[in-house]
């Protein structure tokens, strides 16, 4: 007698659907009464020490003995065209509160949200700008005569060349899947990696700053999502379903989209710049870089340098972040892989148990 290879039986049909429409009833009574304050991202406790031009600094408090808070305080430095919320996205998933248990005194720049009128800042704005005015408070507040900088993607490229230019104030360099060789990534690479670096070098940006001004956040996330676009625009919310009636996994969920969809405009002539110079020309491997009239030269960079990325990272490459290894003129030069992409990295549970470890631990081995 023939038989189907699948067999479905209707008293298991039954079971299915009822037990899916459960887990949607509940779903939706979830979705129902959760409120924007339930899906907090950023909450560490911190204070605004610093603000210029809606561009904010924060200190975050500590979390051990201040006879255990290492003497060099360090300064992140997210990306422009992302919120900050990536490396405090929620309590367990939190880059700054693991750094601050380790004893880190732990400061962030908050670039803010630009308005039509920011967007003639440029690179020399935001670096011997912004960053330099920041970094020199924070001197400041410590009597110090260097800190440190941890940046993060866009903002490590933006730390790597702040630290050239201004060798005598930084004294430990730590980079997380910054980009830094933006042509590195072309040699045997997969389709899918080093995609957005791709469409980035074929996009008419003179264009699209002249149409908008500042470029918008929704325009940026939809580049990011083309990068894998059957994941990020269909896979993970047909997955959702699995998690609607888990309150506390829902709510993990919608901290990430809300990270994702709030980012802030990029600043149109700044963004300008990063694509031209950084992306397309590609000048700061090159020796061809300038900030201000200064010429950024990576072999000033002669201090301890952590250059932590991600294997599965298919927006920054490892090839791209690693090259800096061999620009450099630290003595003194560090990689560390995590089994992660580049979102992961910040929010993964596997970096909450190495990444701010390792930090901690690469810090306090050189003396800060």
């Amino acid at each position: 007698m023939f038989s189907f290879p699948i067999q479905i039986l209707p008293a298991d049909l039954a079971a299915e659907t009822a037990a899916l429409n459960e887990k949607l009833t509940k779903g939706i009574n979830n979705l129902t009464n959760l409120t924007d304050d339930d899906i907090d991202i950023g909450s560490t406790p911190k204070d605004i020490v610093f603000e210029q031009d809606g561009i904010r600094v924060y200190h975050y408090h500590a979390l051990v003995d201040q006879a255990k808070i290492m003497k060099t305080p360090l300064l992140i430095v997210p990306p422009l065209i992302n919120g900050y919320e990536v490396a405090d996205l929620q309590p367990d998933r939190s880059l700054v509160r693991n750094l601050l248990n380790e004893g880190i005194d732990v400061y962030l720049n908050d670039w803010g949200y630009p308005r039509q009128v920011d967007k003639y800042r440029n690179m020399d704005d935001y670096l011997n700008g912004y960053l330099d005015d920041t970094v020199e408070f924070i001197r400041r507040q410590h009597g110090v005569d260097k800190i440190a900088l941890l940046g993060i993607c866009q903002g490590g490229a933006m730390s790597t060349t702040y630290s050239a230019l201004n060798p005598d104030k930084i004294s430990h360099l730590v980079l997380t899947v910054s980009p830094i060789d933006f042509d590195a990534y072309r040699a045997n690479h997969k389709p899918h990696e080093g995609l957005m670096f791709t469409m980035g070098a074929d996009a008419d940006v003179e264009k699209m700053v002249a149409v908008h001004g500042n470029v918008p956040a929704t325009v940026l996330n939809e580049s990011f999502m083309m990068a894998s676009p059957f994941i990020l625009n269909y896979g993970k919310y047909a997955d959702v379903i699995d998690i609607l009636d888990d309150r506390a996994a829902l709510q993990n969920f919608l901290r990430m989209e809300k990270w994702l969809f709030g980012g802030p405009d990029a600043v149109g002539q700044m963004f300008k710049e990063f694509i031209r110079d950084f992306l397309k020309g590609n000048k700061l491997v090159k020796g061809t870089l300038e900030v201000g009239g200064r010429k950024v030269d990576l072999q000033q960079l002669t201090i301890p340098i952590l250059n932590i990325y991600a294997e599965k990272d298919h927006i920054v490459p490892p090839p791209c972040t690693v090259a800096l290894g061999k620009h450099v003129g630290s003595k003194d030069y560090t990689e560390f892989a995590i089994a992660t992409g580049h979102i992961g990295i910040y929010t993964g549970g596997l970096s909450q148990k190495v990444l701010a470890p390792t930090v901690g631990k690469w810090m306090r081995e050189r003396g800060a």
